[in-house]
């Protein structure tokens, strides 16, 4: 979906040039991607249930086409849960995730109808409590902390014996025990997550076996399971190296799924949360160059930084990175592209080989659809920047420009 035509990228029918006439930066991202994207995780899955890990990026109008194919959505706040509603998402088929639920968070999820993901027995409490007062019944699972180790950054492993999310595996069934006394909350669920940017599909093997030892002992407390979720973390091809595709993952996880499965008395329906292998490669940030310096080394600098795209900064994290309006032109130099940040970590790529980079050009960084304009800032009192959607020839603004109204807009001013 981005390709050559005569030495410029294109987004489908869309030369990139015609968008940055609007304005730069901008994230672009390819509708038919999207979709192919989506159906990719349909076939593999058709009998599991998806739920979209609405923290990769909570654009309305990307997760209004996810929710329209079925998925349901992994929340993490109650801003995701608004975010996910609004977008069309079932509450009978969203999990609220998280570690730290507030009150008014609880509130939100109980009064809606959707599921918890409970992850201390303080939660628990609060859920019943929460529950009692509003007269309902509220289904969930317990997350679980499989202490499983991916092959995976720190900052993003997140099944680890270390990590702040989940019960220790081998203590959850207390807590289960405590949740089928407790009124107003009922358990139908097991739940764990063990990080991100996963390409070694035997993690999540393990963490299936684990799960289901789990469920054995679960329902011997009169439990009858509904679900099993696995979470999401398949990692995509930020280095153009080849990576599982959501086929792989089933022909690897589902053999045990339905192995293991036939020792449960229950029948729990396969939960998956994807949400990078979704929307990742959808996506580039395209950024102009306002100067190029040679020093210590030269410089591209790019009018994006890590305001906008913090993944490189946060997570060392690695990017494509193409001279969009020279595609397909000799390499000559080797450039380190840089934002217009403050912080001598405001890098987006560094030591890459590219054309002749000039004041003007336009830069591409690609797989930038996950953990892109979610996690932006106005760092510096920069606003942040439009999103566009691609459909065929036609693309369509599906953010707006910010301006300095709303980097200002809720702060005020006291006259002392």
């Amino acid at each position: 979906m981005f390709r050559e035509v005569n030495g410029k990228l294109h987004v489908e029918g869309v030369n990139i040039e015609e968008i940055a006439e609007s304005g730069t930066p901008v994230y672009i991202t390819s509708k038919a991607m999207l979709e192919n994207n989506i159906e990719s995780y349909r076939a593999a899955f058709p009998d599991a249930r998806m739920l979209y890990a609405v923290k990769a990026n909570n654009n309305i109008s990307i997760m209004r086409i996810i929710s329209k194919k079925g998925f349901g959505a992994d929340v993490f706040s109650d801003g995701e849960l608004y975010l996910a509603l609004l977008a069309g998402f079932k509450p009978e088929y969203i999990l609220f995730n998280g570690n730290s639920k507030s009150r008014k968070e609880i509130e939100y999820g109980v009064r809606t109808g959707v599921k918890f993901s409970v992850d201390s027995v303080d939660e628990l409490h609060a859920i019943s409590e929460v529950a009692k007062e509003e007269n309902k019944e509220v289904k969930i699972a317990f997350r679980i902390n499989p202490d499983i180790s991916p092959d995976t950054h720190p900052k993003i492993a997140t099944g680890l014996k270390k990590s702040k999310f989940g019960i220790p595996w081998e203590e959850v069934i207390d807590a289960y025990k405590t949740a089928v006394k407790l009124p107003g909350v009922k358990p139908v669920g097991i739940h764990c997550h063990i990080g991100s940017q996963i390409t070694d599909l035997s993690p999540f093997v393990e963490a299936l076996n684990r799960i289901v030892d789990v469920a054995k002992k679960v329902e011997k407390l009169g439990v009858e399971l509904e679900f099993l979720d696995l979470g999401g973390g398949l990692g995509i091809d930020y280095h153009a190296e080849g990576v599982p595709a959501p086929s792989e993952l089933a022909n690897k996880l589902m053999p045990t799924f339905r192995e293991r499965i036939a020792e449960l008395k229950s029948e729990p329906q396969l939960w998956l949360e994807p949400g990078r292998s979704i929307i990742g490669n959808t996506t580039i940030l395209l950024t102009r160059v306002n100067s190029v310096k040679k020093a210590y080394k030269n410089f591209v600098a790019v009018d994006a930084g890590f305001n906008l795209l913090i993944r490189p900064a946060m997570y060392n994290a690695y990017h494509r990175v193409s001279v969009a309006n020279k595609m397909g032109q000799k390499e000559e130099e080797e450039y380190t592209v840089v934002g217009p940040i403050c912080e001598s970590g405001d890098i987006l790529a560094e030591n890459r080989k590219l054309p002749k980079v000039e004041r003007g050009d336009l830069i591409a960084v690609f797989d930038a659809g996950a953990y892109g304009f979610v996690m932006s800032s106005q760092y510096n009192g920069r606003p942040r920047c439009a999103e566009i959607l691609v459909d065929r020839d036609r693309w369509f603004v599906i953010r707006e420009w910010e301006s300095f109204c709303d980097v200002v807009g809720k702060q005020i001013v006291v006259d002392f």
